[in-house]
């Protein structure tokens, strides 16, 4: 298995790349609002999420439970709570930052550590929101 560490830095999400993630806030004026679905049509916006950037090659399954660890912590998650998935001879956890708002966009910057055979990977994004409820991450 190839690993290496993927890092975005806080400087590659400058302002610029974030005024073009296209989302809306919720009603109510919160940053997250809640979303009971953790569908296909959710995780599929996820573009493969930062897990598809990690460098760990992964089975089709194991990427499943990586992308919906990725949605659910986006979605749900307190800030520094990690979100735990296992598959076959990987596993990861998930853990979302604050969530913070440029103009009417909603945004997460998070961090996938993954384990497969005793070494790490970790890869680090952002991610908006969109109006449907799903997430699009920030390349």
């Amino acid at each position: 298995m190839r690993l290496r560490s993927l890092q975005i830095g806080a400087t590659f999400l400058g302002l610029a790349v974030i005024a073009g993630c296209s989302t809306t806030s919720g009603s109510g004026g919160s940053l997250l609002p809640s979303r009971s679905s953790g569908s296909t049509t959710y995780i599929a916006a996820l573009q493969g999420g930062i897990v598809s950037r990690s460098g760990v090659e992964i089975s089709n399954s194991d990427r499943a439970r990586a992308l919906e660890a990725e949605y659910r912590a986006l979605e749900a998650a307190a800030v520094g709570q990690p979100v735990t998935w296992s598959g076959r001879d990987v596993s990861g956890q998930v853990v979302a930052a604050a969530p913070y708002q440029v103009g009417s966009q909603n945004c997460r910057q998070y961090k996938h550590t993954l384990t497969a055979s005793g070494r790490q990977a970790i890869a680090r994004g952002a991610a908006c929101r969109n109006k449907d409820g799903s997430w699009t991450p920030l390349i």
